[in-house]
Order: C-alpha cells, then sequence, then structure tokens
C-alpha cells in the first residue's frame, strides 16, 4: 500500500504544487515512485481549478520540475484522516489544518520543514506577487525539506517492497 502524503500552502498555486512536484520527482529519481501517493491542496477556496502561478511553474522547470498539470483544491477534513502524512508550509497553515481535522487526528498535521535540517527556518514563505527570488528561496526550502522527507521514509516504504 502507497505512503500518502498532502503538501498545503494557502491557495495551492505556489508552495504545495511546487512541494507535490519537487517530491513526486525526487521519488521517481530514487525509484520509488510507486510507493507513494502525491497530492497538495490549499487551505482556502480562492484559486479553485486553478493552475500553479507562472513564476513558481517556470522556477519549478528552471530546476527540473514540471508542476503545469497541477490544479489547485481545498483541503477537506477528510484529506486530513485519508493522507498518512499532512504538510503545512507554515504554522499558520498548520493551525488551520488542525482545526479542520477530526479531534482525535489534531495533532497529525506537521510543518513541512521539520523534514529539513536544522535551519531555524519553520515556515515557507509566500512568494506570490513578490520577485523570482522569492520563488527560487521558497523551492530551496522546499527542495531541502523535501530530500529530507523521502530519507525518513525510504526505511518504511522499502519494507513494503
Amino acid at each position: 500500500m502507497a505512503t500518502s502524503i498532502l503538501f498545503v500552502c494557502t491557495a495551492n498555486i505556489c508552495r504545495s504544487p511546487t512541494a507535490e512536484g519537487v517530491f513526486r520527482t525526487m521519488a521517481e529519481q530514487a525509484g520509488l515512485a510507486q510507493e507513494f501517493e502525491i497530492d497538495s491542496a490549499g487551505t482556502g477556496a480562492t484559486h479553485v481549478g486553478q493552475p500553479p502561478s507562472p513564476p513558481a511553474i517556470e522556477v519549478a522547470a528552471s530546476r527540473g520540475y514540471d508542476i503545469s498539470a497541477i490544479r489547485a483544491r481545498q483541503i477537506t477534513g477528510d484529506d486530513i484522516t485519508r493522507f498518512d502524512f499532512v504538510l503545512a508550509m507554515t504554522r499558520g497553515h498548520l493551525v488551520e489544518m488542525r482545526w479542520l481535522a477530526p479531534r482525535d487526528l489534531a495533532d497529525k498535521p506537521k510543518l513541512l520543514m521539520s523534514y529539513g535540517p536544522p535551519l531555524g527556518i519553520l515556515d515557507v514563505s509566500d512568494p506570490y506577487g513578490g520577485p523570482r527570488e522569492d520563488y527560487e528561496r521558497a523551492i530551496g526550502l522546499i527542495e531541502v525539506a523535501c530530500r529530507g522527507l523521502l530519507e525518513s521514509l525510504k526505511p518504511q516504504v522499502k519494507k513494503a517492497i
């Protein structure tokens, strides 16, 4: 059975689709793509059905990730129940997801950056509307955390193979 991971940001058009694309690519490169179900969502419904923002698509593509086919959707309480890992981009998203979660699963959502090295950075800041450098900074943090997440899950998924 595949390990399911949901990445969550505000509108599901910058950070979370980037994390979905980064983790998917890293899993494919590790020969573990079939071991994961990977998705992303936003805490808000503002951009439901829309593709990632053009700068997010461009910056991801410049690093070898194709996120252009992803479409924004809003997280539900069922998502928190269904996914094995529900990973927030910021502490604000974490609070929102804990309110949305069934009471017995309120501690299930975690910060994506908790899987990265101890950089003293807890949140992946929203690059939306900012310069390309903001998108570069966000994807850099996402790559580091996704690498750590994949490394932490390899022993678990290899047992299932």
